[in-house]
């Protein structure tokens, strides 16, 4: 009865030893990978939604093969890959509009009614900044701009 607990022994490795530990390091692989791709879905959780979802090889349960093992392995990296792609898009992106909204702070004429939200930056809550004359219309006649940052979120 020991023996059937000890899957570890040298006996078991010899047995089928290339296939289990080939199963055996793609399985640590996959493990490592779905670790990865869960960060990046808690890292990018708020501004992008990543795909963490497993497709199931098959509808009834089995033992699945090394060929499938890679496959499942692959299409974790892909996904990571795509993640890093989008989280590094999303991030550019946000990096250019603060800048927009540093220079709309230094010269509110050249930037009229723009408006820039928190979420445009990656920042949680509601607010913004609006690019407005001053004093409506005789502002806007006079070149009286001014950006204006709303308090947040309305009640």
């Amino acid at each position: 009865m020991p023996q059937l607990l000890d899957r570890d022994t040298l006996a078991g490795i010899c047995a089928g030893g290339d296939e289990r530990l080939a199963r055996a390091e793609l399985r640590r692989q996959i493990g490592r990978l779905e670790r990865h791709l869960g960060g990046l879905v808690a890292e990018a959780f708020p501004r992008i939604r990543i795909d963490a979802g497993v497709a199931a090889a098959s509808r009834e349960p089995r033992a699945i093969g090394l060929g499938e093992l890679e496959r499942v392995r692959d299409a974790l990296a892909t996904r990571i890959a795509a993640g890093r792609r989008a989280l590094g898009e999303q991030a550019e992106l946000e990096t250019r509009n603060r800048e927009l909204l540093e220079r709309m702070l230094v010269e509110p004429a050249a930037y009229k009614w723009v408006r820039i939200t928190r979420d445009d930056l990656g920042e949680p809550g509601c607010g913004h900044w609006h690019s407005r004359p001053r004093f409506g219309l005789l502002g806007m006649l006079m070149g009286w701009w001014r950006v204006k940052v709303s308090s947040g979120c309305p009640l």
